[in-house]
């Protein structure tokens, strides 16, 4: 198979889909990769690795798209990137279809093959190729509240941890998942008076398992969410449907009755946001104020720390990308019900039940004749 790494283009967006050492595993299983010229440039990972590993570089976007079997990206293909994409082209990246019908009726016209990486499952459940991204946007929605709580970015002027004779902020986190869970190990070590809220008591468990009294642990409903964005100084949004556009679990009152100069930080808006006010931001321009409140809603948070996101991603994407290049999008996604599960769009049908508002759904058997 031809695999075809295009430069990415989404602002402050430095990730990048194969590292060397992943074209180096795919050049050794009998595979040919074409990588956009300084793809990987920014985060250290020159063309002369690339090279190095068996790939061949090639000056623009247009002739990965022309050429390559499957193009393996980190972010959903921009407009003009969905009109490059064959019939019949395997598309293996995040897409994130929910809150983006623009996208998805691109995709449904270019015939190609969509397989989003936040649908692919494993056999616990989990959504393997989502949670090193999760893991990292968690961590860093710390850092970027932490930012923005300081006086000089608009904040109210707290210290997340306070110091000797002063209170610590009250972190606020709605979602106990993976999000949730690094975004509290984060607070936590900045010693931070955190709660977690979930509808989920077994999440709850394991969470209070995992940091004891270290952490306050709260059952999710609207009495309790909104008397914890209330009260808190920095709320993280960490609420996931999988597939599927984010629930809106704090109003527009809510944040209107928050304190001046708190801060907002949605890591579901990748999914359309869980907060009524929520809009995309990115890296350039990250924040804006509504009713006084900071709110931080960049939709690719792990770009800003690249190099350490491409790794981690690539880590999980790598059994994935090597059997759809070894046996061929058909068998392996007969083979494999957990990256069925990742299809999203197959040859203009829409597969997955997370995007059935946007037109109908068939399952990816019944799209692929099995």
């Amino acid at each position: 198979m031809l695999v075809g790494v295009p430069k990415e283009i989404k602002n402050h967006e430095y990730r990048v889909g194969l590292t060397p050492g992943n074209v180096r595993q795919l050049t050794a299983h009998g595979h040919q990769v074409i990588v956009q010229k300084d793809a990987g440039t920014s985060i250290g990972l020159a063309d002369d690795q690339y090279v190095a590993a068996g790939a061949r570089i090639v000056d623009s976007a247009q002739e990965i798209f022309a050429a390559a079997d499957m193009v393996v990206k980190v972010k959903e293909p921009q407009p003009h990137e969905c009109k490059m994409l064959r019939e019949g082209q395997v598309l293996f990246t995040y897409l994130h279809l929910a809150p983006d019908p623009e996208q998805t009726k691109l995709l449904q016209e270019s015939g190609a093959i969509c397989i989003a990486y936040e649908t692919v499952t494993d056999r616990n459940g989990g959504l393997p190729l989502l949670a090193p991204m999760s893991e990292v946007a968690g961590r860093m929605s710390i850092q970027a509240g932490a930012h923005c709580l300081e006086k000089s970015y608009g904040g109210i002027g707290i210290l997340l941890g306070g110091v000797p004779g002063t209170p610590p902020a009250k972190v606020a986190i709605i979602g106990g998942g993976v999000v949730g869970t690094n975004a509290a190990r984060m607070a936590i070590g900045l010693e931070a008076y955190v709660t977690v809220l979930d509808k989920s008591l077994d999440r709850l468990r394991l969470l209070d398992m995992q940091f004891g009294r270290r952490l306050n642990t709260v059952y999710a409903n609207v009495d309790t969410i909104e008397q914890a964005v209330l009260e808190a100084d920095l709320v993280i949004g960490a609420v996931l449907v999988p597939g599927a556009e984010a629930p809106k679990v704090v109003t527009r009152d809510m944040i209107g009755r928050m304190k001046k100069g708190s801060v907002l930080v949605d890591v579901s808006i990748d999914q359309g946001g869980c907060f009524e006010t929520s809009r995309a931001t990115t890296h350039a321009d990250p924040t804006y104020v509504v009713d006084g409140v900071i709110h931080y809603c960049v939709a690719n948070m792990p770009g800003a720390v690249a190099r350490t996101s491409t790794f981690a991603l690539n880590n999980a994407t790598a059994p994935f990308t090597l059997a759809l290049a070894d046996k061929g999008w058909q068998r392996a996604l007969a083979d494999d019900v957990h990256l069925r599960n990742g299809l999203n769009v197959f040859r203009g049908k829409l597969t997955h039940p997370g995007i059935a508002h946007l037109g109908p759904v068939v399952a990816p058997e019944q799209a692929i004749g099995m």
